[in-house]
């Protein structure tokens, strides 16, 4: 009986602090604030390069000049419970206006001014023109879709966004302020807030990365249940379709290796199917290198930036901050070295002069010190 009341006793301990250390880790902070930043830079600027793009053929797509009418797309939002403000009204002008509108808020999303604002207007811009044409673009919207979505309920204009700089400065003004007397009430409101805010954040992080792990867990199971993909040729009739193949030349010099696009086949359903499995651990990063070499080849060989773009930008979710906050420091020891290297060359060279008087420390070597 004590034996038994003593493995309860353990088993609810253990259970309270697995408890507590999940609202501990859902609370006390927000998580991944560079990952999130640099999910709504690269979304903004995905969706904002995809606009341009499309810019010539916006009325065809989107507008009153397009084959999917507003009727049609009418009928569609009955069946399925979208919505879109572009079929609003068939004015030509009032398209315009919000095509323009899309321009801008894309831009300042990717800014990241008004932050929370935005992330707002840019879903409700991102369903609108994904509603309003949802059979004449390619399945990279998709994906974006989802993650303007859910990038309202994050935190994403915390880390290099024009909020965190204004707010900086704010912070910087204020320090040498008085600071003001706040109540009992408004503070315990503060503390109310920040908590809930932080929650929601996490939670946001959370639902983009259980998504990307669905994506690439569905696709290598669906993959694995595939003939072509277990006997290798998937990839080679994926080369040979004509819709797909933005340079046949290329696509055919590919497909001339059959034993390497066999490999590469089994590599790729190999690592998704994986992919939620190494997310805790070192492994992980040598499966985004290579689905980000994956994408990379989709987007040249099968002409999808888009999607290619959507999926590169959403793995970045699962890199941690301490990796972004060291891309400044080996950038500036990059360019050290750049800069450094025809100087060395120059010194080491046989017509280099020495130089006169006593030896003399240069003034960017200690820099160079303190900075490695």
């Amino acid at each position: 009986m004590d034996r038994e009341t003593s493995l309860v006793t353990t088993v609810h301990g253990w259970l309270l602090g697995r408890v507590g250390a999940l609202w501990a880790l859902l609370t006390v902070r927000p998580l991944s604030l560079y990952a999130a930043s640099v999910l709504r830079i690269g979304y903004g600027l995905l969706y904002l390069i995809f606009l341009l793009r499309e810019f010539p053929h916006r009325d065809e797509i989107w507008g009153p000049g397009s084959p999917w009418t507003p009727a049609l797309a009418g009928q569609l939002f009955d069946q399925t419970g979208w919505g879109s403000i572009l079929v609003l009204s068939e004015n030509r002008v009032y398209f315009e206006f919000c095509y323009v509108m899309a321009l801008v808020t894309s831009m300042l999303f990717t800014l990241g001014w008004r932050t929370r604002v935005m992330s707002v207007l840019f879903a409700v811009v991102v369903v609108s023109f994904h509603a309003r044409a949802i059979f004449m673009t390619d399945g990279g919207d998709n994906l974006v879709l989802l993650m303007a979505v859910y990038l309202v309920l994050t935190a994403c204009g915390r880390r290099w966004s024009l909020d965190a700089r204004r707010d900086r400065l704010r912070k910087a003004r204020a320090a040498h302020a008085p600071q003001p007397v706040t109540s009992f009430h408004a503070q315990q409101l503060k503390e109310a807030r920040i908590t809930l805010t932080t929650v929601v954040h996490n939670c946001g992080i959370f639902v983009i990365a259980a998504q990307v792990c669905f994506l690439y867990g569905s696709a290598g199971l669906y993959k694995v249940q595939g003939a072509t993909w277990g006997g290798g040729t998937a990839l080679h009739y994926a080369l040979n379709l004509e819709l797909f193949q933005p340079w046949p030349a290329l696509s055919h010099l590919v497909d001339e290796f059959p034993m390497v696009i066999a490999m590469v086949g089994y590599v790729t359903v190999l690592v998704q199917v994986a992919f939620p499995f190494v997310l805790f651990g070192r492994l992980k990063y040598p499966v985004l290198t290579v689905l980000l070499g994956m994408h990379i080849g989709i987007a040249v060989l099968m002409g999808l930036p888009l999607f290619s773009g959507a999926m590169i930008v959403a793995d970045a979710v699962f890199l941690p901050d301490r990796f972004y906050t060291s891309l400044p420091l080996l950038w500036r020891r990059a360019a050290r070295h750049i800069g450094m290297r025809p100087e060395a060359r120059r010194a080491a060279g046989p017509g280099s002069v020495p130089a006169q008087g006593g030896p003399e420390v240069p003034a960017s070597e200690p820099r160079a010190v303190r900075g490695g």
